[in-house]
C-alpha cells in the first residue's frame, strides 16, 4: 500500500475548482459518496506478520524519539487549520483575522469524521496501545478504530486544500500535511498503515468535495479573504 500511498499522492498537485463562506459547519460530503470500505484494502489482521512488524516501528521510535519530536506529536493531537501556522508563517494567520477562512475549515474538519468514522467502526482495528501493553502513548487515548488515521486524513485534506490556497509555499504546505500524519506513530496511538490508508483518504476527499458545488463558492471567499489577509 505504500507505492500506492506514494502514487497517490502525486495528485496532490492537481488544482482546485473554482471554488464562500461556510454558515453551518456541515460535512461537504460523507460516507455514502466516499465509501472507504470500498476503497481501501482492509488493515493487517492481529496475528499477521505485518501487525507485529508495524508495532516494531512504534516500539523503536518510542525509544528513540526526541522531546522536540514528542513535543511536536502532543501539539499535533489537535484537528484544525491553525497547525499549518508555522508554515504560512504570518502573524495575520489567525482565526480572529479570517471568519470566512475559518468556518470553511470547520466544515472541512467535520468532513473528515463523516468520512472516515463508519469504516474505523466497521474495520475495529485496536489502537497500539490496545493491542499491546508495550505501547505508552504520549497523546490523548481514543478507543475509536484505529484505521484509516482520522487526523492524517484530516491533515492531507487540509494540507491539499490550504496548498491550493496558497501555491508559493505548496511543497511546506504538503511536508507539514505528511508530518502531521507521522506524528500520530511519533505519538504511539497509530500504525504505518493507518497513517498511508488517511493519506489516500484524504487525497480522494480532497478531489471529490472539490467538484461541489457548495465547496467550490465557499473555497473561493475563503481563499480571497486569506490571500487578502496575507498580502498575497
Amino acid at each position: 500500500m505504500r507505492k500506492f500511498a506514494k502514487a497517490l499522492a502525486l495528485l496532490l498537485v492537481v488544482g482546485a475548482a473554482s471554488p464562500v463562506f461556510a454558515g453551518d459547519a456541515k460535512p461537504f460530503t460523507d460516507a455514502n459518496e466516499i465509501n472507504l470500505l470500498d476503497l481501501l484494502p482492509p488493515p493487517p489482521a492481529n496475528d499477521s506478520a505485518q501487525m507485529k512488524a508495524e508495532l516494531g516501528e512504534i516500539l523503536t521510535i518510542q525509544v528513540t524519539r526526541t522531546p522536540e519530536m514528542s513535543a511536536r506529536a502532543v501539539a499535533d493531537a489537535e484537528e484544525n487549520i491553525w497547525r499549518f501556522s508555522d508554515v504560512i508563517d504570518n502573524p495575520k494567520f489567525t482565526k480572529e483575522n479570517l471568519p470566512k477562512f475559518s468556518a470553511f475549515f470547520d466544515r472541512i474538519v467535520e468532513t473528515e469524521g463523516a468520512v472516515v468514522d463508519p469504516a474505523k467502526d466497521v474495520w475495529k482495528r485496536p489502537r497500539p496501545h490496545l493491542y499491546s501493553d508495550l505501547v505508552k502513548p504520549i497523546v490523548p487515548l481514543s478507543k475509536s478504530g484505529s484505521y484509516p488515521s482520522g487526523h492524517t486524513t484530516l491533515g492531507t485534506l487540509m494540507g491539499v486544500v490550504l496548498s491550493n490556497m496558497v501555491p508559493e509555499k505548496r511543497d511546506l504546505i504538503m511536508a507539514r500535511a505528511w508530518e502531521y500524519g507521522h506524528n500520530r506513530i511519533v505519538g504511539g496511538i497509530h500504525y504505518p498503515t493507518d497513517i498511508e490508508a488517511g493519506r489516500i483518504s484524504g487525497v480522494v476527499i480532497a478531489q471529490t468535495i472539490m467538484t461541489h458545488d457548495d465547496y467550490k463558492t465557499e473555497y473561493e471567499a475563503a481563499k480571497a479573504e486569506l490571500r487578502t489577509v496575507l498580502g498575497l
